[in-house]
């Protein structure tokens, strides 16, 4: 999924950006072994809630100290770079013995030139070596993982070359008949020397773009421009227009690309290229959320940055697959709390079509943790709102830059001016989106942050949006959305959103399950430890947290199908079948807990007692048959939040439900035969990047999923592949997910695999006191 190397520009001194993620050696606790980033040191081990220093936060890993050692030649190119995608945290960069760079915040990217410190000789070996510090904890209150967890570039580049980041495009003027695109180039000549630029060059993948008529004086500016003197920064703005520009939305995510080229003595000496798409957005108390000039309801889900049984190791092909979840889950809209999120993640969205409200910080000066960004807040923030913004401005899917959430010191009133100033600092960069914040209450205050409100473009209700009537009354010009929500309140936030333009959408807490806030989301049984994940002590029992539509496996939980069949027409009929109360024992909830409901008919040892069938439907009316005999009929409207329930005697067979335009059923499984493995992709790329996620189900003979099957297997992975985790969805489970041995959870479990950089093919197989299941991967 990840290009090798990617050539930027051609010729002895073209700026080349090499991937560096191969043939590390990682150190901790006085062992060495040999790593490929991403890497996240935390996963590998287990959770103990005994001496895992993040704490219950944390998922109860132990985070500490790491080093990353690498040797390699001095490359060609006049300067030489390492830029990380994401070190996890208070990184130091080495080069031959000298320290050449640190970043402290483990969210934002950074760029460490190493040109000084390289040898000369190019048969010489360099050594550079990363430490990393993720001892002092807790420092998040989720789960950060710890290490190289992204990835890291080599690059290299002429002396005159684009600042990283130093193309950017807006789209000022949008309609469906024409749109103008303005493109910014910024750089430098970091030489000694004047550098005579043969021409300086823009062009663009797709559409007809013309530039627009430039004057003598603009054209005599250009002319300067070519040439840059010695340590001098140069920037130009060239704007363009393009008839009938095929519009971003999330049905149709179409992208352009512009390239921007120095040539130099007829050798392009600097080539870099922005994707982008052409679209308008606007936030408005009587409109609503408008893009293209359409109004769109928010259906949005909040994401954390782990990949789950991958732990933080952002993979490309883990970052597009956690979109994709969204994208099919119904969603159109992700809040990445409460940090930037990687590259990867929001190219996909670019591409797949999924809207973004890109966060910076999860808290400011007054602590939430020991360790949390309090610590560097004061002389890291400016640098880590810009990392994020410059990186990020080009993507399309960004609709809103976010600059806090619940921040502590709420009710202080220099709170106001801390939010002017992130605010100052993003529209340093970007102007062109509105600036939103995360804020809650919990107490009876609430009209008091008035002056906060103010401050914002678009105000984030967490679990307030109830008081939108009287905010409306007092400030009919706020534009809301609810930043965050409980998932049992869906139908509640949706009418919400549909009934009132002023409230343009809803974000629920969360959109997948997660590592860390161990036990949030969590239901229960009478006799086991009472309390929310918050609770004295925390929940030391889990280790992550269950309140997301999507679970670790990937399977989409009842609720999912709920809130997707609520915000989007044409979803499928489904039914699910909550659990009975006192079959496992009886049932406690918690604040983000939903009731556990599972698409299951198999309740042995409950028959003759009454059980209850749930059926999302818009339809008018859905009839309910088990074993071909009629139970009920129901009408189904917005009075019964287009949900039918159903109660009825359970008896093993067949459960079925039936509308004028579809029918949908549930049957009683068998014994478990077999296990069936299904790869989401039998063919990955021999890059060393790539990976396959295998669905591991218990099924009967007749290949339906044995629901509460719990078969202990054993993994195993041959030739051109590596096996990164096997794990299943039981956040109670304390088994490394990067261990091969996983026991079945509600008969299912989750293998992902990794490609090796030779092509051939990689064979998983599983073993178990069922009969051994394989699956072969194609590498190419």
């Amino acid at each position: 999924m990840v290009m090798a190397s990617i050539v930027m520009a051609f010729g002895a001194s073209a700026q080349k950006q090499t991937l560096f993620d191969f043939g590390w050696q990682f150190t901790q606790n006085g062992k060495t072994i040999s790593v490929d980033l991403p890497h996240d040191w935390d996963i590998y081990t287990a959770p103990n809630a005994q001496t895992g220093a993040t704490g219950t936060g944390g998922g109860w890993y132990q985070g500490g100290k790491g080093e990353y050692r690498k040797t390699f030649k001095t490359p060609d190119g006049e300067q030489v770079r390492l830029h990380f995608e994401g070190v996890y945290q208070q990184a130091e960069v080495w080069v031959n013995g000298q320290k050449a760079g640190q970043h402290a915040y483990g969210y934002t990217p950074f760029t460490v030139d190493i040109t000084p410190y390289l040898y000369k000789n190019k048969k010489q070996d360099n050594e550079v070596v990363v430490r990393v510090d993720n001892a002092a904890q807790p420092n998040c209150r989720w789960y950060s993982g710890s290490g190289i967890y992204r990835h890291v570039w080599l690059q290299t580049l002429s002396a005159v070359h684009v600042y990283e980041n130093g193309v950017s495009v807006t789209t000022p003027k949008v309609s469906a008949d024409e749109a103008r695109v303005d493109v910014y180039v910024a750089f430098t000549n970091e030489s000694t020397e004047t550098r005579h630029l043969d021409d300086i060059e823009v062009t663009f993948d797709g559409g007809d773009f013309q530039e627009v008529h430039s004057s003598p004086k603009s054209q005599q500016k250009m002319e300067e421009l070519r040439h840059v003197p010695p340590h001098a920064k140069g920037s130009l703005g060239v704007a363009y227009t393009i008839k009938n520009p095929r519009l971003w939305s999330p049905e149709d995510p179409y992208l352009y690309k512009v390239r921007v080229r120095f040539k130099e003595k007829g050798r392009i000496v600097e080539e870099r290229t922005a994707t982008f798409g052409i679209r308008s957005i606007s936030f408005d108390a009587k409109q609503g959320f408008l893009l293209n000039g359409k109004n769109i309801k928010l259906n949005g889900a909040c994401v954390h940055h782990d990949d789950g049984v991958l732990g933080a190791m952002a993979f490309d092909a883990a970052e597009i697959r956690k979109v994709r979840q969204m994208k099919e889950a119904g969603f159109n809209l992700i809040r990445t709390s409460h940090n930037p999120t990687s590259r990867a993640f929001l190219d996909a969205c670019d591409s797949l079509g999924m809207m973004v409200i890109g966060e910076v910080f999860d808290g400011w000066r007054t602590e939430k943790t020991a360790h949390d960004y309090h610590e560097m807040f004061d002389s890291c923030a400016r640098e880590d709102v810009h990392a994020m913004v410059m990186r990020d401005r080009h993507h399309p899917s960004i609709i809103a830059w976010s600059i806090g959430n619940e921040v502590i010191e709420r009710k202080d009133i220099r709170v106001v001016s801390t939010a002017r100033m992130l605010k100052k600092y993003i529209q340093e960069v970007d102007n062109t989106r509105p600036v939103t914040e995360a804020l809650c209450a919990w107490d009876r205050d609430w009209e008091i942050y008035d002056p906060h409100f103010e401050v914002l473009d678009v105000a984030g209700y967490n679990y307030m949006i109830f008081k939108h009537k009287t905010d409306h009354e007092r400030d009919p010009k706020r534009v809301m959305w609810q930043t965050e929500s409980y998932p049992r309140d869906a139908f509640r936030n949706w009418a919400t959103v549909n009934d009132n333009p002023y409230v343009v959408g809803d974000m629920v807490w969360t959109g997948l399950d997660y590592l860390g806030e161990s036990g949030i989301g969590r239901y229960y049984y009478e006799g086991d430890r009472p309390g929310e994940s918050y609770a004295p002590g925390g929940q030391p029992e889990w280790h992550g947290a269950y309140c997301g539509d999507v679970d670790m496996t990937g399977w989409r939980k009842p609720i999912s199908h709920y809130r997707d069949m609520l915000w989007n027409d044409g979803t499928p009929l489904y039914m699910a079948v909550k659990e009975p109360n006192g079959y496992h024992g009886t049932i406690k909830e918690t604040q983000w807990s939903v009731w556990p409901t599972w698409e299951s008919w198999n309740w042995p040892g409950w028959e003759g007692k009454p059980i209850e069938v749930e059926v999302y439907t818009k339809e008018p009316s859905v009839a309910l048959y088990c074993n071909g005999t009629l139970v009920g009929k129901k009408d189904v409207s917005r009075d019964t939040q287009f949900k039918a329930v159903f109660t009825l005697p359970y008896e093993a067979g067949v459960v079925e439900a039936v509308t004028d335009n579809g029918r949908t059923s549930l049957t009683t499984a068998g014994e478990a035969a077999r296990l069936r493995l299904t790869a989401d992709r039998t063919v990955i790329a021999a890059d060393g990047q790539d990976l396959s996620f295998i669905t591991v189900e218990v099924v009967d003979r007749e290949g339906r999923v044995v629901p509460e099957a719990a078969i202990p297997c054993t993994v195993k992975v041959s030739g051109q592949g590596l096996l990164m985790a096997a794990a299943s969805a039981d956040l109670k489970d304390f088994e490394p997910t990067t261990s091969p041995k996983v026991t079945t959870w509600k008969g299912r479990a989750i293998i992902v695999v990794r490609s090796a950089r030779k092509a051939g093919t990689a064979k998983v197989t599983v073993a178990s006191q069922l009969p051994q299941a394989s699956l072969t991967l194609k590498i190419k």
